[in-house]
């Protein structure tokens, strides 16, 4: 592997119990912050144990703005590198984005032997870690190709201190040309994997538009990573969705039937969890995937209701769906993890939130008057029909069975008279058989 193939993983390889990597989280409080630094570096904490390491010590820093070289002050860069020297870390992780100068700088106050990641990289990591899927991987790469490329120029930085002399003529050298070398052939890797990704999504598409084809009223789980979409998809539909307490357990999308208590098939989607502070290269890089959402005709908004920062990672997902474009698509809260609560607890989240559903995945609590209310919502728009259909149009009346809601039945001389509510998208076809 070449030394610029290396960063693409440069954050933290998968490691083995026996060796788990040290690591030191640094955060800065700035004035304005949305969601309080305190719980920002616990979630940093989860993610770097996800990745396969430990957190050895946390240190913070007040700032009013980033400082351009080093992000944290020069002084708290130097009582960083003493903190990992003193706990004998293996790397730094910053809880906030870095930019590529930024990054080089405080890996040469850190010294050779410590790595000095960001949020946005470690995040990259995770997903590397749990992608399965074919367009999950390459999803990943083109995440990671993409948040490599401007940080180049630091990894030759080395070389070019090594050049000998300066002026006229020693502005060519070894480090620049290798660094032309690797840029082309990161822009080179980031085309083939859009090519590869376009090719995919217009296979997803293909089956997307055959769902939307069927008329199937197409329900999408969103959420804060870790909320239990996926025990929540298991729960409604017996699916055996991989459900882990860890964050990002899940990346693919995964679509199932649902029977709703009428008999009308619906689909149900889990979709990737969703993060504060969330890699805007991570959200383009899966915009295949996120489409799901926004081709729904319903989001539930899975809410971890036992997180005491519930409210910050609502605000999280509802930016996330208005990158997407989805933020005016009809979608209900739902919290889930409400067997964790105290009644005194739940009560006070009802009357705060009396529109919701309030469910566990976990123990089946609540989840039957969500499935009502999904019901409820997807009849809303139906039509009611009387139709009379010829017994030679036997396929229509199993579209009737199978997509619609049969109110009543009998068998007539001329045919079958169905009085149903059909959706918008089917009642076109039964239309011309109506009577009465």
């Amino acid at each position: 592997m070449t030394e610029f193939e290396s960063v693409i993983t440069r954050g933290m390889t998968p490691i083995s119990e026996e060796r788990r990597e040290r690591a030191v989280l640094v955060g800065v409080d700035r004035p304005g912050s949305t969601w309080p630094l305190a719980s920002s570096l616990a979630e940093l904490e989860r993610l770097v144990d996800t990745a396969g390491a430990d957190a050895v010590a946390t240190t913070t820093q007040k700032l009013d703005a980033p400082n351009p070289r080093t992000f944290v002050g020069t002084g708290k860069a130097e009582e960083v590198a003493e903190l990992a020297r003193a706990h004998a870390a293996d790397l730094v992780v910053f809880d906030d984005e870095l930019t590529p100068s930024q990054q080089a700088n405080l890996e040469k106050a850190m010294g050779r032997d410590v790595k000095v990641i960001d949020r946005t990289a470690l995040i990259l990591d995770i997903f590397a870690l749990h992608a399965t899927s074919k367009e999950g991987r390459l999803q990943v790469r083109l995440a990671q190709n993409e948040y490599l490329l401007p940080r180049l120029r630091g990894m030759w930085a080395h070389l070019a201190s090594n050049r000998m002399g300066g002026g006229v003529g020693s502005r060519f050298g070894e480090g620049e040309s290798q660094l032309e070398v690797d840029r082309r052939m990161v822009r080179k890797r980031i085309t083939s994997i859009k090519r590869e990704l376009k090719h995919l999504a217009e296979v997803r598409a293909v089956q997307r538009e055959s769902r939307y084809e069927s008329g199937m009223f197409k329900v999408a789980l969103a959420g804060y990573t870790n909320a239990g979409k996926s025990s929540l998809l298991n729960r409604l539909t017996n699916a055996d969705v991989l459900a882990y307490d860890k964050l990002f357990a899940t990346l693919d999308s995964t679509t199932r039937k649902f029977e709703l208590p009428e008999g009308r098939e619906i689909t149900v989607t889990d979709t990737v969890g969703f993060i504060q502070k969330l890699p805007t290269t991570l959200i383009e890089a899966f915009k295949s995937t996120l489409d799901e959402i926004t081709g729904a005709d319903l989001v539930l908004h899975v809410v971890d209701a036992s997180s005491d920062e519930y409210e910050a990672q609502i605000a999280a997902v509802e930016d996330v769906l208005g990158q997407i474009h989805a933020q005016d698509l009809s979608r209900v809260l739902v919290f889930n993890k409400c067997d964790l609560l105290g009644e005194e607890r739940l009560g006070a989240l009802k009357a705060r939130h009396p529109q919701a559903q309030f469910v566990s995945a976990a123990t089946g609590e609540g989840v039957g008057e969500l499935v009502e209310h999904v019901a409820r919502v997807a009849s809303a728009q139906d039509e009611h029909l009387d139709v009379l259909i010829p017994y030679n149009r036997g396929d229509l009346v199993s579209v009737a069975h199978e997509r619609c809601h049969i109110l009543s039945e009998t068998h007539e001389e001329q045919g079958t008279r169905i009085v149903m509510l059909a959706a918008p998208s089917f009642a076109s076809m039964f239309r011309p058989y109506t009577v009465g």
